[in-house]
């Protein structure tokens, strides 16, 4: 599965360089449940070890680093800018300092410091899907206001701002209730918004990370 992640990173940079980023977009889709299901699986067999978090690692680097980059140097959000449109790689780079950290910080084990890499991909995979699907949202992501959450939300990735992970000790509703409240939300948010949702949800599990973090302390 892992190594899938990282086969759907390959190709999908195959399409962003021929122009395909709707194909690129969903390709990360498919590799972001490749990538949550390579964890579920690993834990349901008890089977962990450092090879299997080096080699997804290395896959998320290509696909949740360099593809994410390269489809928004294809976007054009810097065209006319010379050489400073190739600031588009630093998420390739923001990415690669998260990934490395991560797989050295003991302090991540049952949550995040930082967005995670997949998160960040996940937005911007969604914009080539919108332009597609809902080009109703082309005045609002357009402009500077996609520019910005992409921007804000690639360097939260090397920040230590906690957030929640996705992993359950249980199932009971008292010990999920956060975790449980996102779920919820943001499957309402999809089935109401399509993919203009996903920049939603993203925000939304920054700010109830942030709720939870305050009610703890």
């Amino acid at each position: 599965m892992t190594c899938g992640n990282l086969l759907c990173g390959c190709i999908g940079l195959v399409m962003t360089l021929r122009g395909h980023l709707e194909t690129a977009s969903w390709l990360i889709m498919l590799a972001a449940v490749l990538d949550f299901g390579d964890g579920f699986v690993a834990r349901l067999v008890k089977v962990s070890g450092p090879f299997g978090k080096e080699l997804d690692s290395l896959a998320d680097v290509v696909t949740f680093g360099v593809l994410p980059a390269a489809i928004v140097f294809q976007l054009g959000w810097f065209q006319g800018l010379g050489s400073i449109s190739y600031g588009a790689f630093l998420i390739a780079i923001l990415a690669a300092l998260r990934l490395a950290n991560f797989n050295i910080d003991t302090r991540q084990s049952e949550s995040f410091l930082g967005l995670p890499v997949p998160a960040n991909t996940m937005l911007i995979a969604a914009f080539p899907l919108m332009e597609r699907y809902q080009p109703q949202f082309d005045a609002i992501w357009k402009n500077d206001i996609g520019l910005g959450m992409m921007i804000a939300f690639s360097f939260m990735m090397v920040t230590e701002i906690p957030l929640f992970a996705l992993k359950f000790k249980s199932f009971g509703w008292a010990d999920n209730q956060i975790k449980y409240s996102f779920l919820i939300a943001s499957i309402l948010l999809l089935l109401f918004l399509q993919f203009a949702a996903i920049p939603l949800i993203i925000l939304l599990y920054i700010i109830l990370s942030l709720f939870t973090k305050e009610r703890k302390s």
